[in-house]
């Protein structure tokens, strides 16, 4: 008796298969990073709705669950469409897919992330849209037990003047008890702490900086991987 499941999905990667197929991964609100086979996935039409960071209607079926499977795919919203003619938004949509693909193990639910990157594809390329995407990261850390706590002052407990993080605890650190080790601390921006900052594309770099120590420390390294080249570039974009 074949399995069958349907979801709705974000579009990760694709990748071809023989002549005419292609294998699609992902990222779908309850069944989590997910991959199948698209029958005639290479030809015109069906390439046009895999481009990644587009939202589908997926319907997945296989004869044992431990199989790729098959999808069939019904098109949700386009947001690769509105990226091609931005290249920041472009590039951070590619980080994105990427850094999921690379990041969450394959047939784990992961709904808050779905969700959460739903929202950012939604305002991909408007005003803002690159705090959003540092925001993000720091919830896909969150998300796989790597949170960092901005709250308070992991030396004195105050919750004033916060402008340094550990890169050993992830816990933001005061301006004076930072002082001495101000060398060895990441710089914390403001619009992680505070909605009314003012964001600069400083701001991005620090924050950018800050969650990639912690996927190289606690996710990539461990296994011996690197970031992915999209994030990275991605990155030097904002870098002066």
């Amino acid at each position: 008796m074949a399995i069958s499941w349907e979801d709705h999905g974000i579009v990760l990667t694709v990748r071809r298969l023989g002549e005419h197929d292609t294998i699609a991964s992902l990222l779908t609100e309850n069944q989590g990073r997910h991959v199948g086979v698209v029958k005639g996935g290479s030809g015109k039409r069906t390439r046009a709705l895999l481009q990644p960071g587009n939202v589908v209607k997926a319907a997945w079926r296989g004869r044992l669950d431990a199989h790729i499977g098959t999808y069939a795919l019904e098109p949700v919203h386009n947001f690769a469409a509105a990226a091609l003619s931005a290249p920041a938004a472009l590039a951070g949509l590619s980080a994105l897919c990427s850094m999921i693909e690379t990041t969450l193990p394959e047939r784990e639910p992961h709904g808050a992330v779905y969700r959460h990157t739903l929202g950012l594809l939604e305002h991909l390329g408007a005003p803002g849209w690159e705090a959003e995407y540092v925001l993000w990261e720091m919830e896909l850390l969150r998300d796989m037990g790597y949170g960092l706590d901005l709250r308070t002052c992991a030396a004195t407990g105050t919750t004033e003047d916060l402008v340094y993080v550990s890169p050993r605890t992830g816990r933001a650190v005061s301006r004076g008890a930072g002082a001495p080790y101000v060398d060895k601390l990441f710089a914390l921006p403001p619009f992680l702490c505070s909605e009314q900052a003012e964001i600069g594309a400083a701001d991005i770099v620090q924050g950018l900086a800050l969650t990639g120590h912690f996927f190289e420390a606690h996710v990539f390294g461990p296994h011996q991987q690197k970031m992915p080249a999209s994030r990275t570039r991605f990155a030097e974009r904002f870098k002066t």
